[in-house]
């Protein structure tokens, strides 16, 4: 930690788990809810599975043909979802790696997510090629009965019928009713699965594009990673701006502790404007700030590189991080980060 008004200590006994087996960057990353697994996706089109509690690689699951731009993992951990730059969304066996299906997309699958009893799954397709920025939504029974050629249930196309842009993030709504989505150009959408109509629009939160979204513990709050150098808590029911967490760089991800009132934020430079610099220069620090004082206490070094995504384990009690420089590091957090008391 870098010793600052309100530090958290010296964490020098904080040395973390180095995971390496991406060969490019990483794009995601997301345990699984007992939290004994880590699933990453990159753009080297191989997804891994590794075990949290040393770091050892379970295994890859082999068949994407392009960057993996997204992965979500069921609660019961049976299957795993990745959606990739191949134009393609794949279902997977978590216990032996196999494909259970495929579905083939117009353009890149940006997102997908299961539902909270896993029998829906959402994906969003980028706009490209003269297709439509699309959010589709499938039924996991239809994809068991019909598999590579089962069709959407829902269907919303985003900028063609509602004048919006691509969808660069999204997540599930209370009781899977509805999504919310963030937008390139910094804007958030909830859409009512039923009606396939806007429920909610916020447009004045953030300037630029939402990188990443992710909810609290108890799902009552989200917070949102922008390019435009900032993170976001947000009111998950009116999507009002809670707090705001400001950087000096873009913000790629942000993830809510499930046990204290930290946020952490990860990002640095755009990979195309990374020199040879330091990673002191380039800001790749993972940074932790209070929740509700919004005042930064500590830092965490160690990518060499851009922060792409981050996480926080479901006991509280660790974080990972996946980078522009191919690694996921897993840090344990030792006894002066729970002993520490922020002054106020």
């Amino acid at each position: 930690w870098d010793p600052n008004k309100h530090t958290l200590g010296n964490c020098t006994r904080m040395k973390p788990l180095l995971l390496f087996a991406h060969e490019r960057a990483l794009t995601q990353i997301k345990y699984n809810l007992d939290g004994d697994l880590l699933f990453s996706v990159s753009k080297d089109s191989k997804p891994c599975a590794w075990y949290t509690r040393n770091g050892e690689r379970l295994g890859t699951f082999d068949g994407h043909n392009g960057t993996v731009w997204c992965v979500d993992v069921d609660y019961k951990t049976e299957n795993l979802l990745t959606g990739s730059a191949d134009n393609s969304l794949k279902i997977w066996d978590c216990s032996n790696g196999k494909q259970l299906a495929t579905i083939i997309t117009n353009t890149a699958v940006r997102t997908c997510g299961w539902s909270y009893d896993a029998e829906k799954l959402f994906i969003t397709t980028d706009k490209a090629m003269g297709h439509k920025c699309e959010l589709m939504v499938y039924d996991r029974r239809r994809i068991v009965q019909e598999g590579n050629n089962a069709q959407p249930s829902t269907v919303i196309k985003v900028d063609e019928d509602f004048d919006m842009i691509k969808v660069t993030s999204a997540l599930w709504g209370p009781l899977d009713q509805s999504i919310l989505t963030g937008h390139q150009d910094g804007s958030f959408t909830e859409w009512d699965l039923a009606t396939k109509s806007v429920k909610l629009r916020r447009k004045d939160l953030h300037t630029d594009q939402i990188n990443d979204m992710q909810y609290s513990k108890d799902m009552s709050m989200v917070i949102s990673a922008s390019k435009d150098k900032t993170a976001r808590l947000l009111d998950r029911a009116t999507l009002d701006g809670l707090k705001l967490y400001q950087t000096e760089r873009p913000v790629n991800s942000a993830a809510i502790s499930p046990i204290k009132e930290h946020v952490v934020l990860g990002g640095g430079q755009e990979a195309m404007s990374v020199t040879t610099s330091s990673s002191k220069a380039g800001k790749f620090e993972a940074r932790f700030y209070h929740m509700v004082f919004e005042e930064e206490m500590g830092r965490v070094k160690g990518h060499f590189g851009p922060i792409n995504t981050l996480a926080f384990h479901p006991d509280g009690k660790s974080y990972a991080s996946g980078g522009e420089d191919g690694f996921v590091r897993l840090h344990n957090f030792d006894r002066s980060y729970f002993e520490f008391e922020f002054e106020h």
